[in-house]
């Protein structure tokens, strides 16, 4: 006896597809925005004012990248 598998599941339009593609680019480039912004504010901070906030200036990339794309 043979089976038949039906994938009857409805592909997205291309207008869905592009519109789905513009949202992911657009939700990229506002986490690469935080990150970059992250980084430039932490990295302008002296030693001392990293020290009273408790952060090495070695963690300064894994926090911006932690406030950019931590879920």
């Amino acid at each position: 006896m043979a089976y038949v598998a039906s994938h009857s599941a409805a592909r997205p339009s291309i207008r869905e597809y592009v519109a789905n593609l513009v949202a992911s680019v657009k939700e990229a480039n506002a986490r690469r925005a935080v990150y970059v912004k992250t980084l430039n504010e932490l990295r302008s901070l002296t030693d001392r004012d990293l020290a009273d906030l408790g952060i090495a200036r070695l963690q300064i990339e894994d926090i911006a990248l932690q406030a950019a794309y931590a879920k």
